[in-house]
């Protein structure tokens, strides 16, 4: 099935980068690309870079941790909160705290997806990063918000995608 295109937008006055897109595979199966360590760690990072390491807690309060690493051995470990959990729904998560809660001694951005139903094989895919400050935003964007997500939502799509056809 073809790929569609992300659109990207700010909201909350500049204050939130969203990406939404449709996913040609059903919810169920985009939230385990989200949920399930094995699958997030196949599309999260634009290729060259990879995630070999991701460990959830799917719980309000559990951990979202995760590293990145580059294809020059770089590496961004990241350690996380999950604020909000609704299964095939919303997932709700921000680096401002780790698990149970606990303050990160620093803070960039409170992520979020949202799925819903597009037909019987679509998903439509809101994915967010709130920002407490617009430089924070504007970071973001220069850090290649647009390429990198763009580039991560087409991973998510095509894999989604194998996983619907093996299931049917």
């Amino acid at each position: 099935m073809p790929q569609s295109a992300p659109t990207i937008r700010t909201d909350d006055n500049g204050l939130t980068l969203v990406l939404d897109r449709t996913i040609a595979a059903p919810r169920s199966i985009v939230w385990r690309c989200w949920t399930e360590e094995a699958l997030f760690k196949q599309w999260y990072c634009p290729a060259p870079w990879t995630v070999p390491f991701a460990d959830f807690n799917l719980k309000p309060g559990g951990r979202m941790n995760m590293l990145m690493q580059g294809p020059n051995g770089e590496q961004q470990d990241l350690k996380g909160c999950l604020l909000e959990i609704v299964p095939e729904e919303r997932l709700t998560f921000t680096d401002a705290y780790t698990e149970g809660y606990k303050p990160s001694p620093s803070s960039f951005m409170t992520g979020f997806v949202e799925l819903t139903d597009s037909g019987k094989t679509r998903t439509q895919m809101t994915w967010g990063a709130r920002h407490a400050t617009l430089e924070a935003a504007k970071q973001h964007l220069e850090m290649g918000f647009e390429d990198g997500w763009t580039a991560s939502s087409t991973q998510l799509d095509t894999l989604a995608q194998t996983l619907a056809k093996q299931q049917s």
